[in-house]
Order: C-alpha cells, then sequence, then structure tokens
C-alpha cells in the first residue's frame, strides 16, 4: 500500500510538473526597465517606480501608447494594475499603429480599466476603429469584478477568433471576432477629458505572457457576442445556444398563416435575410419560425435603409385575426425613427426604435451609441421564466416590462391590440420577421431557451 501511494504521489506530481513546464509564462518587463516598449502617440509620462511602470496623465496630448516592440497572436496575458479613481485607461492587444491608418494612430482592441460608477472595465473596445464590441452590462457578475483603488488581476486570452477576459479571476467579455488576428501589447494612458486631471496614475506590475502550448480556460456563464456571421462558438454551444437562421437558406421558417414561404420579398443574400422594398401596395408577408418558444434569450443583427419600418414580434399567435397576412405578437419595433412617420405616432414615443410597439416607449440611448442607418445593430429580447421581458439595443437595456401583470394589461387595453383577448399572454409562441414594404437585413439570428 505504501508503494502504490508513493506512485499516485509520483504520478501526481510528474503530472504537475509537465504541466507547469508546458504552461511557459515569459515576463515581458524587467522590473527596472522599459526595455521591450516604445511609446506611440501621445506624450503622457511612462517611468519605472518599485518595480511597477508608471503611467502618468499629461495634460494637451491625445491618449498614448507604451507598446511591445513584438507582435502578438495567440497568446495568454496577465498583468496587475492599479489606477487612480475616475482615470480611464486600457490594455491593448492585437492593435496596430500604420503610417497609412489615421497617421499611424494606435488602432485595435482594448481590454477597458474603467474605475468609474459605469463599471466598465473588462469590457473589450475597439480603439479608434468599431467603437465598444463588448460593453458588460450584459454580464452583472462581470460588471462586479474591478475593485475600485486596489490592485486588480487582469488575464487576456486570444486563441484564434475568440477573445476573452477576466478581473480578479471573474470572467467579464467572451467576444468572437476575425478583424485582426496578431498586434502588439500597449498600455494606454487616456488624454485627460471629463473629471480626469493632470497627473493622475495608474500602475501596472507582474506584466508576463503565454504564446506557447495555450490551453484555453473551461467554457463559463459569461455571455457571448458573437460577430463572425451565422456562426455558433464553443461557449455559446454549451450554453445552449441555437441559430434560427443558418445563413444559406430558410430552413425553420414559413409564411405566417401558411405552411411555406412567401413567394415574394425575402432571399438570403451573402448570408444575410434580405426584404427586398416594395412599391407600399403589397406588405404583410412576414415570416415566423417553425418552432414555437416561452422563456427564452433571442438575439438579432439587423440593418436599416432610410425610412425602413420593421419588427421583430414574439408570442406570436396565428389564431389572432389579422385582417390581412400579417402575425399578431409582442413586437421589438425596428425603425428609422428620423424619417419613417411611425415613430411621431402611438403615444409617447411607444412606435419608436426598440420600443414594444404602441406599448412601452425604449429609454433613449446617448446618441454616441446610436448607429447609423445603413450600419448594423444588435437587438436582444429576453423573456424570463417569471414573465419578465427586457429589450436591449447595442448593448443597452431599453425596455423592461412584466408580462401578464395588471400594468402590461391596462397598457394593452389602451393600444390597437386591446380587441385580441389574451394578447401576448401565452405560455409559447412563434418567432416573426416583419414585411413592412421597406427594405431591411437581419443576420446572426440565434436563440437560447431559458428554464
Amino acid at each position: 500500500m505504501k508503494n502504490i501511494a508513493f506512485l499516485l504521489v509520483f504520478v501526481v506530481g510528474m503530472t504537475q510538473t509537465t504541466w507547469a513546464q508546458k504552461e511557459k509564462w515569459v515576463s515581458l518587463f524587467d522590473g527596472k526597465t522599459l526595455k521591450g516598449w516604445k511609446q506611440l502617440n501621445g506624450q503622457a509620462k511612462y517611468t519605472v517606480e518599485n518595480g511597477e511602470i508608471v503611467g502618468t496623465t499629461v495634460a494637451n496630448t491625445p491618449n498614448s501608447f507604451l507598446c511591445t516592440e513584438q507582435d502578438y497572436g495567440d497568446f495568454i496575458f496577465e498583468v496587475d494594475l492599479k489606477v487612480d479613481d475616475a482615470m480611464n485607461s486600457g490594455i491593448q492587444f492585437r492593435s496596430l499603429s500604420k503610417p497609412d491608418y489615421q497617421n499611424g494612430r494606435v488602432h485595435g482592441y482594448q481590454m477597458e480599466v474603467d474605475p468609474t460608477e459605469r463599471a466598465w472595465s473588462g469590457g473589450i473596445y475597439d480603439e479608434a476603429r468599431r467603437d465598444w464590441l463588448y460593453i458588460p452590462n450584459i454580464n452583472p457578475e462581470g460588471k462586479k469584478a474591478f475593485k475600485i483603488g486596489q490592485w486588480n488581476h487582469y488575464r487576456i486570452e486570444a486563441i484564434g477568433n475568440v477573445l476573452r477576459t477576466w478581473i480578479n479571476g471573474i470572467p467579464v467579455s467572451h467576444l468572437i471576432d476575425d478583424m485582426t488576428a496578431k498586434g502588439f501589447i500597449s498600455l494606454q494612458v487616456h488624454a485627460i477629458y471629463g473629471s480626469m486631471k493632470e497627473g493622475m496614475k495608474i500602475r501596472w506590475k507582474n506584466i508576463r505572457i503565454q504564446t506557447e502550448n495555450l490551453k484555453p480556460s473551461p467554457t463559463d456563464n459569461c455571455p457571448v457576442i458573437n460577430l463572425t456571421l451565422n456562426t455558433l462558438s464553443e461557449q455559446e454551444k454549451a450554453q445552449g445556444v441555437k441559430l434560427l437562421f443558418n445563413g444559406k437558406d430558410f430552413t425553420g421558417w414559413r409564411a405566417v398563416h401558411g405552411t411555406k414561404m412567401p413567394e415574394k420579398h425575402w432571399a438570403v443574400v451573402d448570408g444575410t435575410i434580405n426584404v427586398s422594398p416594395s412599391d407600399g401596395s403589397e406588405t404583410g408577408n412576414d415570416i415566423v419560425t417553425t418552432e414555437q418558444y416561452g422563456a427564452f434569450e433571442l438575439t438579432f443583427d439587423f440593418k436599416l435603409t432610410e425610412g425602413a419600418n420593421s419588427g421583430v414580434k414574439y408570442f406570436v399567435n396565428e389564431e389572432f385575426d389579422s385582417g390581412g397576412k400579417s402575425g399578431i405578437g409582442l413586437e421589438f419595433q425596428v425603425l428609422d425613427d428620423e424619417k419613417h412617420p411611425d415613430a411621431k405616432m402611438g403615444a409617447v414615443g411607444n412606435r419608436t426604435l426598440a420600443s414594444l410597439y404602441d406599448l412601452i416607449p425604449s429609454y433613449k440611448l446617448d446618441k454616441r451609441f446610436q448607429r447609423k442607418i445603413g450600419d448594423w445593430n444588435q437587438g436582444r429580447v429576453v423573456v424570463y421564466p417569471n414573465n419578465m421581458v427586457q429589450h436591449w439595443l447595442n448593448g443597452f437595456k431599453v425596455v423592461e416590462y412584466e408580462r401578464k401583470s395588471n400594468i402590461y394589461n391596462a397598457l394593452v387595453a389602451r393600444s390597437k391590440y386591446e380587441k385580441y383577448k389574451g394578447f401576448g399572454a401565452a405560455d409559447k409562441g412563434n418567432i416573426l420577421l416583419q414585411d413592412h414594404g421597406n427594405n431591411v437585413s437581419f443576420k446572426n439570428i440565434k436563440i437560447k431557451e431559458l428554464k
């Protein structure tokens, strides 16, 4: 028995030693100098103090970046950092600086450092390019990970097109994106704005990286933002997410009140669902999923043309007489608020973009996060088992209500739906894409059933 016990200890020890050898960390900071780093763009101060890199804000200079001289593709990166309150910063990765792009401005992925009440630390921002890609609003636990005024442990895994972040061991962001495969890592000192002032500091230490024998962390419950076209990542699959549109044809869809797809207006174009415009004389060729859903999380990307009107409906009930081809159900409004007259109708804006159509207006977003007509938006509808429902637009919750509640019933009684008994109150219903006679597009339509 002693020999067996010794053998077990020996095998476990050898396994741990072997893995430790495979998990090869390389330090990116010698604790004394800035060897291996170079500064780009702004003139913030970077110094070495007590084994730490210290970045200090300077007035009248743009964003500053202390960048590795070496580029990295797939890697696991870790650093400890401590930042003054209200100072914005970030860690760039797979980032670039090219003379032909905004005169060498640093651009690429950034893991956010945000010690404010907004609590977006760990989110993924696309510096000088596409703006926010992953806002942690959809991950409440991740938003709690950052400790203001203390040292925080940051971790980035960039393996293939999977980009993941952690703060103090808590997953914050999980992004799938394939725009940039390789670039440098840099430590940002943001230009002064808002409540920031000259002389604010951020400190970094224990800066290290792995580039060989990379082992991704196990899947977890962190919500995924997948920017690749009509695909499911391993984490999405593990979480039970399914595609409602395969990117090739209309499998799983049919005409509302019908058994086949409509013969007009609908087409798959370059991996997207495209609703072609009509002369206005024929609308209502709506399509619905062949399956019905109760509690779920639905995500979809949509693109409007100028003056367009459409919608995504849920809990559609085909037993209601619509007087035509349209389906009747709760609607996430899809609309050009500036150019379509429907935005001025209804009551207090309850027919504007992302509203619960004709019932509850959407909370108006900061203009910065409203996409231009012709750009892709992400919609999200969450129906919880307790009948709480949320509408999200581009990372922000814009509507919340309780289905079947007294307030909900009162709203329905004062709406165009008052004649439909039990409107929006069924246990299950179809998902619908609306044909309103205008050109709109959809892609990345996914659903996760909730229990």
